[in-house]
């Protein structure tokens, strides 16, 4: 950050307004590149900028990345304790005739839930996906409804899941933004059961099979996540990859071929990390300027945000182009607690604001001596 104005305000109240969701427009950046599938987007992990879209809310039927959710759902069973890796649920007939792809269970037999993962993440097993399904839920559909719940929770507006499978089913649909957002909460909230999205292969029942995602082995950066296909979604691939600490989420919706949907996912990533960074400005907690007190023991406080600022900006230098000016009220009486909101920070790109945040003080600020008091009182009438 270059350059950091102070200033006073007045009033008593102030309106903190995050622009994370704006698209970005800088200027020196090339515009993103056309692909010919139905819909795509990258975005910015950290942030959760949107780096590129196109038709990212268009209605679409996710084929298997519906697996990415029954994925998150069992993972969020286990973080809960409802069921084990270790657990071993007994395969049902109907988990075991799943069409499509299978990881090869068989039925009567017992299989660990790790199994279970490692068999519907890397071999895209239907069977297992449903196994797993009827072993957290007891049946498939109220295992779909709670996949439902997280969907809401997790802000998936345009999605629904009527299956765990993904198999084609009216009741099934996403967005590439919906797809997006569950990648980001994936990785985020359950990073150990995302590393076996990573894995190359897998074996069970004396049956090896390699994992789907094309750029798994080509592209060291990648390190997930999930293909799809029917007829009628075609090819899709969710894709996540980190470079230099920084990493990426891709969805590529309706390619025509494999081959496709991975160069596709491969121009996406590179194209953002070519031209962005995700940057942190400032760090929670940290002092970000002072701010003087009256009628208070101490005459200043020390003021910053309550959580780290973490910016997508373009990758490159930025000068005095990238401003910070922090505002806050004026007068601060004592007393202060410690996190009260005191004022805001404005940052901006060539004067277009691109994120106001709340500016907190750092250690509570209590009430001077009377003396202090009256003394204050006398100036901020002179004020």
């Amino acid at each position: 950050m270059r350059v950091l104005m102070v200033r006073w305000m007045a009033g008593l109240a102030l309106m903190s307004v995050a622009l994370s969701g704006m698209a970005l427009d800088f200027e020196g950046i090339p515009e993103a590149p056309e692909l010919p599938v139905k819909s795509y987007l990258v975005m910015d992990f950290a942030t959760g900028e949107v780096i590129a879209e196109s038709n990212a809310d268009t209605r679409v039927e996710p084929a298997s990345l519906t697996k990415i959710m029954t994925v998150y759902t069992v993972a969020d069973g286990l973080a809960r304790g409802l069921i084990r890796l270790d657990d071993q649920p007994v395969v049902s007939e109907y988990a075991w005739k799943q069409e499509g792809s299978r990881m090869f269970i068989e039925v009567g037999k017992q299989v660990s839930v790790e199994e279970l993962l490692h068999g519907d993440i890397i071999q895209s097993g239907n069977d297992a996906s449903v196994a797993l399904a009827e072993h957290l839920s007891g049946t498939e559909d109220v295992f779909a409804s709670v996949m439902n719940e997280h969907a809401a929770r997790l802000g998936m507006a345009s999605s629904s899941f009527a299956n765990s499978t993904g198999l084609p089913n009216p009741g099934t649909y996403t967005t590439a933004r919906d797809m997006a957002r569950l990648a980001r909460a994936l990785v985020a909230e359950f990073p150990n059961t995302y590393r076996i999205f990573s894995e190359p292969e897998y074996t069970y029942n004396g049956i090896t099979q390699r994992n789907r995602n094309g750029l798994l082995g080509r592209d060291p950066s990648v390190d997930g996540m999930k293909t799809g296909y029917t007829q009628a979604a075609g090819y899709c691939l969710v894709a996540s990859a980190v470079r230099d600490g920084m990493r990426l989420i891709s969805v590529v919706m309706g390619a025509e071929s494999d081959g496709a949907r991975t160069q596709a996912s491969r121009a996406l990533l590179n194209y953002g990390f070519r031209f962005f960074e995700s940057r942190q400005l400032y760090a929670a907690k940290a002092p970000i300027t002072t701010g003087k007190v009256w009628q208070g023991e101490l005459d200043e406080v020390q003021v910053g945000l309550a959580e780290d600022l973490q910016m997508l900006l373009p990758r490159a230098d930025l000068g005095d182009n990238l401003k910070a000016v922090a505002e806050l009220r004026k007068p601060l009486i004592a007393p202060l607690t410690e996190g009260q909101e005191v004022g805001e920070l404005m940052v901006s790109y060539k004067d277009k604001p691109l994120r106001t945040l709340p500016l907190v003080t750092l250690a509570a600020i209590p009430e001077g001596s009377w003396v202090k008091r009256a003394v204050d009182s006398v100036k901020l009438m002179m004020e």
